[in-house]
This record gives C-alpha cells, sequence and structure tokens, in this order.
C-alpha cells in the first residue's frame, strides 16, 4: 500500500481559500478543511494551533489573491488609477465571499483610517496616480481617499447583493468622482 500523501500547510491554506471563495467565512474551520482536503483535522491542527490561526493565514492568502487581481492591469484600461478602482469594484462582484472575508470582517478592527490610508502597502496605488493627474505623493492621498471611500463603497454594494455591476456606470461614475476631486484639490492651491 502506498504512503498517504503528506498534507502541507500550502494545501491547508489553499482548501480555507477555496471554502471561503465558494462557502464564505462562516464555513471556514477546522473540520471543513480537513473534510475538503480528506484526511482527519490532525494535520490541519498540528500546521494550525487554532481556527483563528487558521483564519488568519487564509486571509493573508486572499489579501495576496486580491492585491494581484487589482494590481493586473487591465489591457484595454486608458488611466492605470480607473483600472485599479474598476478591478477592485470588480473583485467585488466575482469573489462576493473573498471580498466580505477581507473588508467586512474584524480584521481592521482598531485601525484609523488615518492609518489605513497611509499604510505602506498602498504605494503601488498612489504611484499611478501621481503620473495620471500630475500630482505630488501628498496630493494623490487625498485624492486616493476620497476615491477608496467612492469605491469601496459601490464594491461593498455589489458584494452585498444590494446593486449589480454595470462596468461602464461604474467607469463614468470613477471617471466624474476622480476628475472632480483633482479639480477641487487644484483649485484649492490657487
Amino acid at each position: 500500500m502506498p504512503p498517504k500523501a503528506k498534507v502541507t500547510k500550502d494545501m491547508i491554506i489553499t482548501a480555507g481559500v477555496k471554502i471561503v471563495r465558494s462557502e464564505g467565512a462562516e464555513c471556514l474551520n477546522v473540520r471543513r478543511t480537513a473534510a475538503a482536503l480528506e484526511c482527519s483535522t490532525q494535520p490541519v491542527m498540528y500546521h494550525f494551533q487554532t481556527v483563528n490561526d487558521l483564519k488568519t493565514a487564509v486571509y493573508e492568502a486572499a489579501d495576496k489573491l486580491h492585491t494581484e487581481y487589482i494590481l493586473t492591469p487591465d489591457p484595454d484600461a486608458a488611466d492605470p488609477f480607473m483600472s485599479i478602482g474598476l478591478r477592485y469594484i470588480n473583485f467585488a462582484a466575482e469573489e462576493k465571499h473573498l471580498f466580505r472575508f477581507l473588508f467586512q470582517s474584524d480584521s481592521f478592527k482598531n485601525i484609523s483610517f488615518s492609518d489605513l490610508m497611509n499604510a505602506e502597502g498602498l504605494s503601488p496605488l498612489i504611484a499611478p496616480l501621481c503620473r495620471s493627474a500630475d500630482m505630488t505623493v501628498e496630493q494623490a492621498r487625498e485624492v486616493f481617499e476620497l476615491m477608496f471611500v467612492c469605491v469601496h463603497g459601490a464594491a461593498s454594494l455589489i458584494a452585498n447583493n444590494t446593486i449589480s455591476y454595470d462596468k461602464a456606470h461604474f467607469a463614468a461614475m470613477l471617471s466624474k468622482a476622480f476628475n472632480g476631486a483633482v479639480a477641487a484639490l487644484k483649485g484649492e492651491e490657487r
């Protein structure tokens, strides 16, 4: 009889992401993950001492998926920054469970909006904004804050089945919001 395949930490995380993606974060637990891997709970508990450890690892993997998704350039997009916003909204439409797990859970508990907006991980999002609107980093961060609220609000509505996704509509809305934010910011500097 051949030896059983070893269940690795990466296999467990991948199974956890699949569970959240298809069933929602409330279904992510040790038993469900072990069942998805067709193994006992022992390998899962060997790699993750608690279900919170498992959820943290799955969250980090889902966050990486989300980041890669939104930063993948849209070949049809004229403006890279607007592409990122539309891809953020589209992610919510395509990956409702993952979006809710990432952005509508307690993961941002006790983090201020200012800390969130000044996170080092936002640099890849700020750079295209600086180029597209000929702004300084400080100006770009200010516009980004306004755009983030608009984009995240739309994505949240879509992820919670409140509204449907219409790419053309959201592209026009984001363009108006972006142009208005840039014009308001540059008007203040006169």
